[in-house]
């Protein structure tokens, strides 16, 4: 799958303020931009200057490989950051799964950030490390609990859980087929483990149960 560009539609800059270091003020900000369902954020290979925080809605990071599949490397929820790079080109896709609001921050020139960034930038790189933790099991029902109490975590720890992406996206993450993520739901839910309440959204009937499947 390929990403769409889309126009971007600036939004009001009174929206709620990112919870980041203070030495990010107004002249590094930029007014937050509305991405459809689907649209392009940024590409791989184009330049990175910015960082980016999601407002509301959900992105995926991905990359297209040699054969043409997709492999998602992450999910960024709302509050959440992402497009931080170690150089200046990015090396992956990102695209809005639906509505998202984006906002960015853009370095002053001649500005030393680097230890605001570093916190950012130990998180990100731990993120990474345990998604592939989850692609090393060899279960499939492992990768789909891990993925799902992981998503219950970023989202608080409620017993409902929104999941903004499809099945596909889910499978292209975690290395499955989106038949293989479909036939786990459905034996989560014959087990008791949760409730589908939607294509989009779960409930977590036993907790401890998923999270030692994921452990």
């Amino acid at each position: 799958m390929h990403a769409y560009t889309a126009s971007r539609i600036s939004l009001p800059s009174h929206s709620a303020q990112p919870s980041l270091p203070v030495a990010f003020d107004s002249e590094t900000q930029q007014p937050v931009s509305f991405f459809p369902a689907g649209s392009e954020i940024y590409a791989q290979g184009e330049k990175a200057g910015a960082f980016y925080q999601v407002e509301f809605g959900a992105v995926r990071i991905y990359r297209l490989l040699a054969d043409g599949r997709r492999q998602i490397s992450a999910f960024h929820l709302a509050g959440e950051t992402f497009g931080f790079e170690a150089d200046t080109t990015h090396h992956f896709f990102a695209e809005a799964i639906n509505a998202t609001g984006v906002r960015a921050f853009r370095f002053s020139a001649g500005a030393d950030m680097s230890h605001h960034l570093l916190p950012l930038a130990l998180k990100g790189l731990t993120r990474a490390q345990e998604h592939l933790l989850v692609l090393g099991r060899q279960n499939a029902i492992e990768r789909v609990a891990a993925f799902l109490a992981d998503m219950a975590e970023r989202q608080g720890g409620l017993r409902q859980v929104e999941l903004p992406m499809s099945r596909m996206d889910i499978g292209d993450y975690l290395g499955l087929t989106i038949e293989t993520v479909s036939r786990v739901f459905t034996r989560l839910k014959d087990k008791g483990v949760i409730r589908l309440i939607n294509l989009r959204s779960i409930e977590i009937v036993k907790q401890e149960v998923l999270q030692t499947l994921g452990e």
